[in-house]
């Protein structure tokens, strides 16, 4: 598996300003690194700031910027954007990564749980998008979300996580359509289970692990890092003429019938 500094060594983002939501741990902290060792000027939000502060300490204040920031909150959102206008004066990559995952049938889904997942997966991702696009269009640049395979497909008990990803996945196709024309480029990750802080029970659990394996073509878990070279290729001039695109990032998860494997 590369390391993110491997990722960053083909892509050059000198002098550009990225914003990546949830980027003090998980996916969001190895795609922070990945940027900051391609040489860009980072801007971590989330809820718990010493995470944020530790993932861009290396970096220094021309680098590296933590603001703490509950995207469900549209007011929290403006203030952030502002605080990177009035840093930096431009903004050029938004990673959409901030998420809630709870696994549950609909039957035992209480409505606190739902507000909850909706509010940041969903209204998270319409709030980020609306602050931020007009900065984009300035800066011709390009926003990331990170969606799931689950926004594509079923999964067992997880009906509200999939339904608040397959929003995101269909607000990127679309925004990507009214944007294009405008020089903004709008796409998507879609990672399958990915080992993190908040799926690391079940990675641990070899029976539960097994069941995931299986499905996977390379016959392992993805680690944040598989999932960062794939962020910073969607925000590179390498894909100048993708726009769009919810990319499975999966180790080949999406590519099978469903059915089992049985070799």
């Amino acid at each position: 598996m590369l390391t993110t500094a491997e990722h960053s060594a083909s892509f050059d983002f000198t002098g550009s300003v990225v914003l990546v939501t949830g980027g003090g741990t998980g996916i969001g902290l190895s795609v922070t690194q990945a940027f900051l060792g391609s040489g860009a000027t980072v801007v971590v939000a989330g809820r718990r700031p010493e995470p944020l502060d530790q993932a861009v300490a290396e970096a220094g204040a021309d680098r590296g910027l933590a603001i703490p920031c509950d995207v469900g909150d549209r007011q929290a959102v403006q203030h952030l954007v502002q605080s990177i206008v009035a840093r930096f004066g431009r903004l050029d990559v938004v990673v959409s990564n901030s998420a809630i995952f709870v696994s549950s049938s609909l039957a035992d889904l209480d409505e606190d749980t739902w507000e909850q997942m909706r509010r940041v997966n969903v209204d998270g991702f319409y709030y980020l998008a609306q602050e931020t696009l007009p900065l984009l269009e300035e800066s011709g640049g390009s926003l990331i979300a990170v969606s799931s395979v689950s926004g594509d497909r079923g999964d067992w008990s997880q009906a509200g996580y999939n339904a608040t990803k397959a929003a995101v996945s269909n607000f990127v196709r679309s925004l990507a359509l009214d944007y294009g024309p405008r020089g903004v480029r709008i796409n998507a990750v879609a990672p399958a289970f990915t080992v993190t802080d908040m799926t690391r029970a079940v990675a641990e659990n070899p029976d539960a692990r097994r069941v995931f394996e299986n499905r996977v073509a390379f016959g392992r878990l993805a680690g944040p890092d598989d999932i960062a070279g794939s962020v910073l290729f969607l925000a590179s001039n390498a894909a100048a003429y993708v726009t769009g695109v919810v990319l499975p990032v999966d180790g080949g998860t999406s590519a099978s019938t469903g059915q089992g494997h049985f070799v």
